[in-house]
Parts: C-alpha cells; sequence; structure tokens
C-alpha cells in the first residue's frame, strides 16, 4: 500500500493547485487521498499525446512525475468546465474533460488550455494517465 506523500516535496507546487483541485474533484470517491499526489500509484505511468522540445511523452512512477511537476512554471488562478464520463467496460477508466487558467511568468501572457485525461484507476489509485491538451494555448502563452 502507498504512504502518504512528502507534502515538502517541490511538486506541491501552489501554482498548480488550481489542477490538482479539479482531477480530485472529478476522481470524487473513485481514488484515497486528500491530494492528487495521495491519490498516484508508486507505479503509475503517465502519458503525454503531445510534443514540445525537451518535454517527455513519457514518465514512469510517481516520483519521477513529481520530480518533474516541481519545475512546472505556469501560474494557474483557476480550473473549470470539469466534464467527467466514467466507463462502463472496463469501469476503472475515468475520461475528465477541463480547463486551467493563468498566466505564464517568463512573458507574463495570458495561459488557457483545455485538457482531456484519460485515468485508469486501479484499488483506488491512479494507475495510468494519458493526457491530450490545446498544445497550441501553450506555445501562445510563452511566444514572444
Amino acid at each position: 500500500m502507498d504512504k502518504k506523500t512528502n507534502g515538502n516535496h517541490p511538486a506541491f507546487n501552489k501554482n498548480a493547485e488550481p489542477f490538482y483541485k479539479i482531477i480530485m474533484e472529478g476522481l470524487k470517491g473513485e481514488v484515497d487521498g486528500d491530494h492528487f499526489w495521495d491519490a498516484v500509484a508508486e507505479d503509475a505511468i503517465f502519458e503525454f499525446l503531445y510534443n514540445f522540445p525537451g518535454f517527455a511523452n513519457k514518465i514512469e512512477g510517481r516520483n519521477a512525475y513529481m520530480d518533474w511537476f516541481g519545475g512546472y512554471s505556469m501560474v494557474l488562478h483557476s480550473a473549470d468546465n470539469l466534464r467527467v464520463y466514467k466507463s462502463l467496460n472496463p469501469k476503472e477508466v475515468i475520461i475528465l474533460e477541463y480547463e486551467v487558467h493563468g498566466i505564464a511568468p517568463s512573458t507574463q501572457k495570458p495561459y488557457n488550455n483545455h485538457f482531456c485525461s484519460i485515468i485508469t484507476v486501479k484499488d483506488r489509485k491512479i494507475v495510468h494517465w494519458r493526457d491530450y491538451m490545446d498544445s497550441l494555448a501553450v506555445m501562445t502563452s510563452l511566444g514572444e
């Protein structure tokens, strides 16, 4: 059984709190833990189906993803428009659509992005995550 994650890790980034909260709202009743990181299995696999130079399309393990997330640079102010779809077969798959809003500190431009996350839950933990997003929203907020 996974132990509670260390709240002092840089992945407990306040700038990402709106993301963590909307995910936990979408997974309410499906996962254990008070925080997103508590709900992630130690051996979870994260796939990101978008391409940016230097960005890994696959991260294996909670600790590796936490290390990556510790450097998350966007400053999120809110997340909304949550839609939750629960698969009947296999029933452990949950699809979340949501939006996040904030700024890109390096440019001070607005950051508004749409996501679709396909999440597999086993034993009340996130074991697999496949993510789609509006890549242009990132490029627009970070571009000159």
